[in-house]
Formats: structure tokens, C-alpha cells, sequence
């Protein structure tokens, strides 16, 4: 398992340190708070290391489980960032917004994902039958499903994992993680709620640059995890290729088995049927010669 490593220096390049005003704090991150200096509070990153080694870790057992991560940000920052990531890691996204209950009413969403495969269908099709007008509508709503529910339209579950940055803007998706019993990896700012959350990761949700620092190391884990699950496949493939190879020696053997009792049983009938013609030829002969025996009796009587 190998973890992207983080120095204290990356942090502080990135402005991860950096948090909001001393008025537009939450008292609950006290513990995770090293000051303030110019009325801004800075952020212990001696804590931030340590608890984003610790998420990490988290987001590569999940992975490497088999289990699919969804990241969460509406925020205009971190719309492509967080886009990408889950287009190279192969996971699920919602960055524009987030519809209420897109977890806990999850029949209902996967009606809506259907009705925007639908019209991608619809509309990939050269000759569709549609007038223009009907096609510019179909357009229109494809654009805004897509907005919506692009990033889970391949999802046929809830997620084993929710990456959220900014709790605050997501505060929806929070609050169905926490009634679904999903873990929730979350950046967390100095007005941020740390409750309910169970890896916490103290830092700056605004600037670009902290985001696209936590996005890189997402990505690095999320593929390394990767790999070890192919690893995992190709030695649970050749188990089943040697324990089907076994079945089919036990099933061939059975069979030439079959075939043999088959053979004997053959031979014993026919063994059985000569028995039968070899006794019937005997009593056919014994038969014969009682006849001649009683003409040859006959014959002496008369020349006497």
C-alpha cells in the first residue's frame, strides 16, 4: 500500500493553513485551529497531516475492497478538479448541484439517470423522426439532466465512500451520508461542523490550489488501489482456472469410470446371451438324438 506522502511544506504552498475570518468561525473547530494573525484564523497542520494520511488510508481500503467513491463540490473552484479526478479514477461525481435525496430516494434518481440514457439515445440517432423544435427540447433537458446526474449515471448503488469538500455548501449530501451510515472523507473549514464526519480534514475549501492538492493525492491513492485490485484479480482468476481445471480431471476420470461400468455391463449381456444360445443348441441336440435313438430301436424290432 503506497500512500502519496505530504509534507508541511506542500501544505503551506498550497494555503491549506489559511482559514476564514475570527467572526465566521465555528466554535467546534477550535481543537483545530494553531491561531489568528491579521483576524484570519490559521490551521494546525501538524493535525491536518496527520488526518489526511488517515483519510487516505480510508480512501485506499475502500478502493482496493472493490468499493466505488463519490466526490461531492458545487462549488464554481472545484467543478472541473473534481470532474477529472473521478474521470480518471473511474468513480462517481456531483458538481453541479445536489438534488435532495440523490441517496435516500435513490429509485427515483435512477428514474431520472434512465430518462437521461434515453435521451442520449434519442438523440445520438441520425433519422430520430423528431421534428426540430422536439429535438431542441430533448437538448435542452439531456443538458440538464446532464448537469445534474452526469457524474452518477453509471452508478447502480449507493457509494461505499463520499468525498466532500466544503460541508458547509453540502450540507444536504452530509446529512444523507450520516442517515445511510456512509463515511464521510471531508475538508473541513474554520466555519465548518466537524460532527458526524469520521475522517475530518482540517483545511482551506476555497482556494484553488488547496483543492487541486487534495485532488492529486486522491488520485494517486485511488490508482495505486487500483492496481493492487488487479493484482488480487489476476490471483483469484488463476485460483479458479487451477480448482476448474481439478473439477474437469474429476469429472473426466467419473466419466471414464461411467464408461467403463458401461463396457462391462455390455460384455456381461453378451457373455449372457451366448449362455443362452450355447443351452438352447444343447437341448436341441439331446432332442435329435432321443429321435434317432427311438428309430434305431424300431428298426431292430422289425429285422427281429
Amino acid at each position: 500500500m503506497n500512500i502519496p506522502n505530504v509534507s508541511i511544506k506542500q501544505l503551506l504552498e498550497a494555503g491549506v493553513h489559511l482559514g476564514h475570518k475570527t467572526f465566521r468561525w465555528n466554535p467546534k473547530m477550535s481543537k483545530f485551529i494553531f491561531g489568528s494573525k491579521d483576524s484570519i484564523h490559521i490551521i494546525d497542520l501538524v493535525q491536518t497531516l496527520e488526518m489526511t494520511k488517515v483519510a487516505l488510508q480510508e480512501i485506499h481500503n475502500c478502493i482496493s475492497s472493490g468499493g466505488k467513491i463519490l466526490f461531492v463540490s458545487t462549488k464554481k473552484q472545484a467543478t472541473e478538479a473534481v470532474s477529472e479526478l473521478a474521470k480518471t479514477t473511474s468513480q462517481y461525481y456531483v458538481n453541479h448541484r445536489w438534488l435532495g435525496g440523490m441517496l435516500t430516494n435513490w429509485k427515483t434518481i435512477s428514474n431520472s439517470i434512465k430518462r437521461y440514457k434515453k435521451l442520449n439515445e434519442d438523440l445520438k440517432k441520425e433519422v430520430s423522426g423528431f421534428t426540430k423544435k422536439e429535438v431542441l427540447k430533448m437538448g435542452i433537458q439531456r443538458d440538464k439532466l446532464e448537469r445534474s446526474l452526469g457524474g452518477i449515471s453509471e452508478m447502480k448503488k449507493t457509494p461505499e465512500l463520499i468525498f466532500i469538500i466544503d460541508t458547509n455548501v453540502e450540507s444536504l449530501a452530509v446529512k444523507e451520508a450520516q442517515k445511510l451510515n456512509i463515511p464521510i472523507v471531508a475538508i473541513i473549514d474554520t466555519n465548518s461542523d466537524p460532527t458526524g464526519i469520521e475522517f475530518p480534514i482540517p483545511g482551506n475549501d476555497d482556494a484553488r490550489r488547496s483543492i487541486n492538492l487534495y485532488c492529486d493525492l486522491a488520485r494517486e491513492t485511488i490508482l495505486d488501489a487500483q492496481k493492487n485490485i488487479k493484482v488480487n484479480d489476476t490471483k483469484i482468476l488463476n485460483q479458479d482456472t487451477g480448482k476448474k481445471l481439478e473439477n474437469i480431471n474429476i469429472k473426466s476420470t467419473a466419466q471414464n469410470k461411467k464408461v467403463d461400468k458401461d463396457k462391462l455391463k455390455v460384455e456381461k449381456s453378451k457373455i449372457k446371451d451366448k449362455k443362452k444360445d450355447l443351452k438352447e443348441k444343447v437341448t436341441v441336440l439331446k432332442k435329435t438324438k432321443s429321435v434317432f435313438s427311438k428309430i434305431k430301436e424300431l428298426a431292430t424290432k422289425k429285422q427281429d
